[in-house]
């Protein structure tokens, strides 16, 4: 009986062939993962602080932000960059539309960590700040914002997690990432539990050194406070 030509894929592809094949959309999981948590982490600054403006415009425009990314599937808004955009005249790649949608999805959710931990410090330490003549702009970035840093590193690391876990989303917008070449691969070998399998151990082999990271940051910076 002659074997279709997927037959002699499958036959011919071993296991070991497929963790190259894999690790040739790791770099595009990696590399979206960075530029998307940068984005995100300038955007949770300015909208956190834009939430606790004296000026109510920036108030309310830093909260219909929050609401509508917070309020909208992150698949929908990739969609919607990467398909309805251009219809509009403005076509993005697919690794554009992915690191400008993932950045500001959880840039929204970053900037309430935030705009909480600044409202956590205790008013005191503003009116030190006052006391000591200090200008509105020095009482926070000189005060403020490095005690409430501490605060917001261990939800800023769940975030990062998540958004690296997120970028498996970007596949279904024809972006050749980790999860992208999975799919491929097992449309081709029909390995199903080896590729897979494969797949979410380098998702726990990316993620875990992040936990650590995290948790190496905050210890540093606790050191020698109170």
């Amino acid at each position: 009986m002659l074997k279709t030509k997927l037959e002699e894929e499958v036959v011919e592809i071993s296991y070991l062939d497929i963790i190259p094949f894999l690790l040739n959309g790791l770099g595009v999981t990696i590399q979206l993962t960075v530029m998307a948590a940068i984005l995100a982490f300038m955007v949770a600054f300015i909208v956190g602080l834009a939430r606790l403006s004296k000026y109510r415009i920036m108030r309310i425009a830093a909260k219909i932000y929050v609401e509508f990314f917070r309020g909208t599937s992150l698949l929908v808004q990739l969609f919607w960059a990467y398909f309805v955009l251009p219809l509009f005249g403005l076509e993005l790649t697919a690794m554009q539309a992915g690191v400008m949608i993932m950045g500001l999805n959880y840039g929204a959710y970053s900037s309430e960590i935030v705009r909480s931990a600044i409202l956590a410090i205790p008013k005191g330490q503003t009116e030190a700040g006052v006391a000591l003549n200090l200008s509105p702009r020095q009482i926070m970035f000189q005060i403020i914002l490095p005690q409430a840093f501490l605060i917001m590193l261990p939800p800023f690391g769940n975030n990062l997690i998540e958004l690296l876990k997120g970028t498996a989303l970007v596949s279904l917008i024809t972006l050749s990432d980790l999860m992208f070449q999975g799919v491929k691969m097992n449309m081709t070998t029909m390995r199903t539990t080896e590729v897979f399998t494969s797949i979410l151990l380098i998702y726990f082999v990316l993620a875990y050194p992040l936990t650590l990271g995290v948790r190496w940051c905050e210890k540093k910076l606790s050191a020698g406070r109170a």
